[in-house]
């Protein structure tokens, strides 16, 4: 299992099974074929994630998608899975639109990613607080 480094409703029908865990940074997702950058994770759960992208993504189209995990050494960790939109909706920022996934394959490598990710942006407070 890859490690990270340490330093409701969509309102479109569908119910969440798992709520999604807000990422205080993005990451960055790739199409698998040709390397060339999708868009950004904007957030996950181990089901599924919403793409942040500067273009509308087709819905109900199964992508083969990327993420590439930053690593403690030089070369990244990279994810390959299959993901299903479902819906698209312009973002709150001009000239983006979010996209919500479901994981088709490699659901189990996606879930541990989003638990690590889960984990890793988790903001709780310390003794000191």
């Amino acid at each position: 299992m890859p490690s990270l480094p340490y330093s409701g409703s969509s309102g479109h029908g569908e119910q969440r099974q798992i709520a999604r865990n807000e990422l205080s940074a993005y990451l960055q997702l790739y199409n698998a074929y040709s390397g060339q950058p999708m868009g950004f994770i904007g957030n996950i759960s181990p089901l599924g994630m919403m793409m942040i992208s500067s273009i509308p993504v087709m819905v109900e189209a199964v992508f083969d998608m990327q993420i590439r995990l930053p690593a403690q050494t030089a070369e990244a960790e990279t994810l390959s899975f299959k993901a299903r939109s479902h819906w698209c909706r312009p973002d709150l920022t001009p000239g983006h639109f979010d996209t919500g996934f479901s994981i088709v394959s490699n659901q189990q490598a996606f879930a541990e990613i989003a638990r690590l990710l889960e984990h890793y942006f988790r903001f709780e407070p310390t003794d000191d607080a």
